[in-house]
């Protein structure tokens, strides 16, 4: 599929979310309710953290981290679908706060670790786990571009900066027979992922792919895994 959504577009997009206000404190998804903090990113804004929290293939009784763990559906989930250790960071403190909350609602906090970190900086060097997954800022912009709010943040990384360091640092922390993934969609920059991936030693291939029609578009969710080259 070739599909773009501009820099611009986006920004209307978020300009409309933040006139609207605070988003409702709870929300219902994968048929389970959850808790929205305030500054956290509206897990139902797009499809991506439903389809992904579906796809996405949780070690069973291995141990999972999640980068950028937002509200926590994704890492709770993978807690209900029998991870045996769950580790979920996020850069913001509301974002890491929301997880521990939603861990307790459905009663795996003892298997769900949040904690702040920017990308891998605060997980302790000498982890490992089994699968590691970001659900990326999938908008290209370029490098220079400011971040102005919580809500930007989730959906911008300038000059994928941040996905260039999750590529190249995310094997460090994987156990043997690993698996690193990213999850995007069809509207990100595949190209700059690719050469990100061959700058560091690396390849991406597709795992998934899961399409929706949404109000203005057929999006094409993408589940890649970044290999050796």
């Amino acid at each position: 599929m070739d599909v773009k959504e501009t820099p611009e577009e986006v920004e209307e997009i978020i300009s409309r979310v933040l006139a609207e206000g605070a988003p409702p404190e709870q929300f219902h998804l994968l048929g389970r309710e959850w808790e929205l903090h305030s500054g956290v990113f509206p897990a139902t804004m797009t499809a991506a953290t439903e389809v992904m929290a579906s796809i996405v293939p949780y070690p069973v009784h291995g141990r999972f981290l999640e980068v950028g763990s937002g509200s926590g559906v994704i890492a709770v989930t993978a807690a209900l679908h029998g991870c045996a250790e769950v580790t979920a960071v996020d850069i913001s403190e509301a974002a890491v706060a929301n997880t521990k909350a939603n861990a307790a609602r459905h009663f795996v906090a003892d298997r769900v670790e949040a904690g702040l970190s920017d990308l891998f900086q605060g997980v302790s060097p000498d982890r490992r786990f089994d699968v590691i997954f970001w659900n990326v800022p999938w908008t290209y912009v370029h490098p220079g571009y400011s971040l102005r709010s919580s809500l930007h943040a989730a959906v911008f990384d300038p000059g994928y900066q941040n996905q260039a360091r999750y590529i190249a640092e995310g094997p460090r922390y994987l156990a043997p027979n690993g698996r690193l993934f990213i999850g995007t969609a069809d509207l990100g920059e595949r190209d700059r992922l690719d050469e990100l991936a061959n700058a560091a030693g690396r390849r991406i291939l597709p795992a998934r792919v899961v399409r929706r029609q949404e109000v203005h578009r057929l999006m094409e969710y993408q589940l890649l895994e970044v290999l050796p080259r």
